[in-house]
């Protein structure tokens, strides 16, 4: 009898993070997460359960990597 394992899942809850978490990973507050999704000033995408805000810690990741700037890379 053959054991096969089920590959294991991905906790989507545990990657979706509040604003406040968010905001705290970023180095914000709150209320510029919130006046940058009401203005669209920053592609930072969101995702909205009921009321709450959630952000996806892979999306907060690829924020910080697109807004980089200075170090080696970028000599002028």
């Amino acid at each position: 009898m053959s054991h096969t394992s089920a590959p294991p899942t991905v906790n989507i809850r545990a990657s979706l993070l509040t604003r406040k978490e968010a905001a705290a990973y970023l180095g914000v507050k709150e209320q510029t997460l919130a006046c940058w999704a009401c203005a669209g000033r920053y592609q930072l995408p969101f995702v909205r359960v009921g009321r709450l805000v959630k952000y996806r810690l892979e999306d907060l990741n690829r924020f910080i990597s697109q807004n980089l700037t200075g170090g080696e890379g970028n000599h002028v």
